[in-house]
């Protein structure tokens, strides 16, 4: 009977131990963290479609296929990108200079105004510090930026040119509109025409113009004015010296 009842307190212990040991081992499990959420997808043709008068340079982008490479570089990789979107109208002017590119130039034009990295509008201060940067063509296509006072100017050799808004500004994806197109010297060589120059101010009369010493620039009637009183001018020095003439004759005779 002793041998049971010890047979049975035995294995109850056994059984509280495994219990409390399994409760001690499920109590220091620790959870898993949250898996990290996935960064959000950036269309690009939506942004540009959506942000402002962009067509054109939306255009030449799908139209090269540049659309993929820019939309691979925004979301697959870790450096982000940086987009400088003329607007519309500033293609105007360049037009027939564009049309006359090669596919192959019209692409690195293209990626001319790109950098391959994020960048905020404030990173642009140390960025100047490092110039030239090279963009998204690589090798010789390089911008130089210049940071004053908070407006950033953009110099491409043939394009001065200023950052005017931040269309979009979170990583990985900048959008930044500019005035001009930005052509590079790489495919426009670097004979730069050079600035023209202002017209000139047209000229004040002077004083003698005015006076009208001349008597070509007199309008008839005045010329007739003026011979009328230079006639009249003769005719009384004449009279002044016919008068003196019997005064003359009496000093001499006295």
């Amino acid at each position: 009977m002793k041998m049971n009842l010890m047979v049975v307190v035995l294995v109850s212990f056994i059984f509280g131990a495994s219990s409390a040991a399994a409760a001690t081992s499920v109590a220091e499990t620790p959870s898993p963290a949250p898996a990290p959420s996935a960064p959000e997808y950036v269309n690009l043709t939506q942004l540009l479609s959506v942000a402002g008068p962009f067509s054109t340079f939306l255009n030449y982008l799908q139209t090269t296929k540049l659309i993929d490479t820019f939309q691979n570089q925004a979301n697959n990789t870790e450096e982000g990108i940086t987009i400088f979107v003329p607007k519309d109208q500033a293609f105007s002017k360049p037009r027939a200079s564009l049309v006359n590119l090669t596919q192959e130039q019209l692409k690195n034009l293209i990626l001319f105004h790109a950098l391959p990295h994020y960048y905020t509008l404030s990173d642009f201060k140390n960025l100047s510090h490092q110039n030239p940067i090279i963009t998204f063509a690589g090798g010789p296509f390089s911008l130089n930026f210049t940071d004053n006072s908070g407006t950033i100017r953009i110099d491409s050799g043939w394009t001065s040119t200023k950052i005017t808004s931040a269309v979009h500004a979170a990583d990985p994806v900048a959008i930044y509109e500019i005035d001009k197109v930005l052509l590079p010297e790489a495919i426009f060589g670097t004979d730069i025409p050079p600035t023209p120059a202002p017209a000139p101010a047209p000229e004040t009369p002077d004083a003698d113009t005015k006076g009208g010493s001349d008597d070509s620039s007199l309008s008839p009637k005045a010329s007739a004015g003026k011979s009328t009183s230079n006639s009249h001018k003769v005719m009384l020095n004449l009279g002044v010296l016919a008068s003196a003439v019997p005064f003359l004759s009496l000093l001499l005779l006295w």
